[in-house]
């Protein structure tokens, strides 16, 4: 309501401005000529205003009437905001003050119970503190106590099973109490407070070898189990394939991997027949077989070499050279092929024509190929269980290069 007077205000000023903007009209049109004298000194009636002349004059009016118009709205706008900071300025101070004398009132009130006291008193917040320090420290005694225990129990178990083993070996062992200690002794048996236990070699058992994190696992023998390998390109007339692995069981053939085209399904192959390992390329072009070579449940390392100059297919187990073959020099690994793990192209397609008998069930870990043939100093280091995850191949590099695994193969890691 108290803006009503001003927007009054503001309507018959633009009513007046609007009567002077139209005698204006009329003075530059002739009709009532009350300005007799130009600023130049002449007469009006003398000089006449051309139409651009008076547009102008009209323009420059109606740009001065519509800046003093704004002005004016703005100057109400600011008197309204200036009277609505006071109102809410007042309002909160006004509701303080009623809040204020509120709770000072309920205070005194409360007070004046004879009956009233505080909940908590500064004492009992350093009594609570007090009693919670005691109860922590009761609770770490008791998981110390309990620690203690199971470590006595555990060195009781120890004890316990080296006294069997030592019984198991003197009723095994010809020489008698000797031998049997020998043979315990090679279990590296020390005291819980000694550098290895037994129970810590067993569990280094199942971790991967020479430091990798991530290992491929074969649960079981199936046409639908295995691994499809994508690498840049398989144009290749020489290479080193790396891999460490860790067998089940073993068949008549039993892939680790293979590498075949639609003209040849057997370009290359790493399989284990019975106890031997084999490795050949183009077939049996170029065919090495290390008799003897493969213990089921620990993890070996296997390394195939074959170089195209000579047809010299190699195999080293563990770093050492195991069997080696000269045939098939002069040829050249095609492109355009399926690399797998676990299994070997039987036809035209992956995954068409799997047999459950060639299946791989195990783990493997490490899976590397170079596009030459490494000398012996890189392969041992390969087989070091150390330095072996350090070295990436180039044409297939374990953790870069894409992996896909099909029915149950899962990627472990630890």
């Amino acid at each position: 309501m108290a803006a009503f007077p001003i927007i009054l205000w503001i309507l018959h000023y633009v009513i007046c401005i609007l009567a002077m903007e139209d005698d204006d009209v009329q003075i530059i049109n002739g009709m009532g000529n009350k300005i007799s004298v130009l600023p130049d000194g002449s007469c009006r009636c003398q000089k006449e205003l051309t139409k651009w002349d008076k547009l102008f004059v009209m323009l420059e009016n109606s740009q001065m009437k519509q800046s003093m118009l704004q002005h004016a709205i703005q100057e109400v706008c600011r008197v309204d905001c200036r009277r609505m900071q006071s109102e809410v300025h007042q309002v909160t101070a006004t509701f303080a003050e009623t809040a204020t004398r509120a709770v000072e009132r309920a205070m005194s009130q409360l007070a004046a119970r004879p009956d009233w006291k505080p909940a908590y008193k500064v004492e009992d917040f350093g009594k609570s503190k007090t009693e919670n320090e005691s109860e922590q420290k009761s609770t770490l005694q008791q998981l110390l106590t309990v620690t203690q225990d199971l470590s006595a129990r555990l060195h009781t178990l120890e004890m316990s099973w080296q006294k069997a083993m030592l019984a198991t070996f003197q009723s095994s062992s010809p020489d008698g109490n000797e031998s049997a200690q020998r043979k315990l002794d090679s279990f590296e048996w020390s005291s819980p407070g000694g550098e290895h236990t037994e129970s810590q070699r067993c569990s280094t058992k199942h971790l991967l070898p020479s430091g990798y994190e991530m290992a491929l696992i074969f649960p079981m023998r199936s046409r639908t189990i295995y691994a499809s390998v994508h690498p840049d390109t398989m144009t290749l007339s020489s290479f080193t394939a790396s891999v460490w692995v860790k067998a089940s069981a073993s068949q008549e053939k039993t892939v680790v991997f293979s590498y075949g085209t639609k003209r040849n399904a057997f370009e290359i192959q790493l399989y284990f027949s019975r106890s031997s390992t084999v490795f050949s390329v183009h077939g049996n072009a170029s065919r090495a077989v290390a008799h003897n070579a493969l213990s089921l449940g620990e993890w070996s390392h296997l390394c195939a070499s074959w170089d195209s100059g000579h047809g010299n297919a190699t195999i080293w187990v563990n770093g050492q050279v195991a069997a080696s073959s000269w045939s098939g020099a002069g040829r050249v690994i095609p492109d355009r092929g399926l690399l797998q793990l676990g299994q070997e192209k039987n036809g035209c397609c992956g995954g068409d024509g799997f047999d459950k008998n060639l299946a791989f069930a195990g783990k493997l870990t490490g899976f590397n190929i170079w596009d030459r043939v490494l000398s012996e100093h890189e392969i041992q280091s390969l087989a070091s269980r150390e330095s072996s995850h350090s070295m990436a191949g180039n044409v297939v590099a374990w953790g870069v290069t894409e992996i896909q695994a099909h029915g149950g193969a899962t990627f472990i890691y630890h």
